[in-house]
């Protein structure tokens, strides 16, 4: 199990290089001086050159990428173009606990009425339960999330007044946010938990419990559920690493300062740094999401080993 973590772990290191790659060199290209957007359109061009020297902006793109990751390879990942006097890391460090607290509340409503919604729609095949939890499954995944957010702080906020519109003061300011979040993410499990679940029912050896004379509970809790989960847990895992990256549109449209408002700031800023941090940040996250789920399989299956 180690020898793979480890394997794992070193297969990643090209991915991330890869998409840092990508993403520096794309801001490069993008029109846009980030020093006339940090400094305003009436500074004079001679004080925007001499800042441009002094953070290095007129060197070649690929020595300033080498000195970037050279920096990142020793935990420095720059200072931001818009706050200069913050470091990237301290912004990210400030912001992801806002991203913990929304994602952790988000993934606590997806488990608890995905997975349940799905069980007794593949129990209940066809009926009306079935159809009820898979209509309203279908349009958590249909509807984009900035649309339900938005109708959410109408009714809840603007029409009956009882949870704030935006901001991140207290439990009341995530209800909302962790509802539009988490219902997405629930729909999704409830699908894939109804699809694995009826797959498994279907087995030979679902039949010979059955045979047995267990109850229906007993195959389904004992027997069918367990293996059904594999790619529960997949989808799951990379949620979980999703969310905790930061989620973007919701945070922007609640107001809450988390890694992916801090990502639409720096994309809208050209604060390459910020965005390259986020960036880092938000891949590891979901390479460490996906192996936590490989490690998963092994505890679910114990046919699944990994030598």
């Amino acid at each position: 199990m180690i020898g793979y973590v480890l394997k794992r772990i070193l297969t990643s290191i090209p991915v991330i290089i890869g998409i840092t790659v990508i993403t520096f060199f794309l801001l490069n290209v993008v029109p846009g001086d980030p020093v006339v957007l940090m400094m305003k359109e009436h500074i004079s061009p001679d004080v925007v050159e001499r800042v441009k020297a002094e953070m290095h902006l007129n060197d070649p793109v690929y020595l300033r990428y080498i000195k970037y990751m050279w920096g990142a390879l020793h935990g420095d990942l720059g200072t931001s173009y818009k706050l200069k006097n913050r470091k990237v890391l301290d912004l990210i460090i400030d912001a992801f606990p806002n991203t913990l607290k929304l994602s952790l509340a988000a993934v606590l409503i997806a488990w608890a009425v995905g997975i349940p919604a799905g069980i007794v729609s593949a129990i209940k095949q066809y009926s009306f339960i079935d159809n009820f939890f898979m209509g309203f499954a279908l349009l958590g995944v249909s509807m984009p999330v900035f649309w339900s957010a938005l109708i959410m702080q109408y009714i809840f906020s603007m029409k009956l007044g009882l949870l704030p519109v935006s901001g991140f003061a207290g439990p009341k300011y995530i209800i909302m946010p962790a509802i539009v979040l988490g219902w997405s993410s629930a729909a999704s499990i409830a699908r894939l938990t109804r699809s694995s679940l009826l797959e498994v029912i279907r087995a030979d050896y679902i039949r010979t419990a059955r045979a047995k004379g267990l109850k229906e509970w007993q195959v389904v809790f004992h027997h069918a559920l367990k293996n059904s989960m594999l790619p529960v847990v997949t989808i799951m895992a990379i949620q979980i690493a999703s969310l905790l990256s930061g989620a973007v549109i919701t945070e922007s449209v609640f107001g809450i300062p988390g890694i992916g408002r801090l990502s639409v700031n720096a994309i809208q800023n050209r604060d390459m740094p910020l965005l390259q941090g986020t960036l880092i940040f938000t891949v590891v996250l979901v390479i460490l999401g996906n192996l936590v789920a490989d490690i998963a399989y092994s505890y679910l299956d114990p046919r699944i080993k990994y030598e």
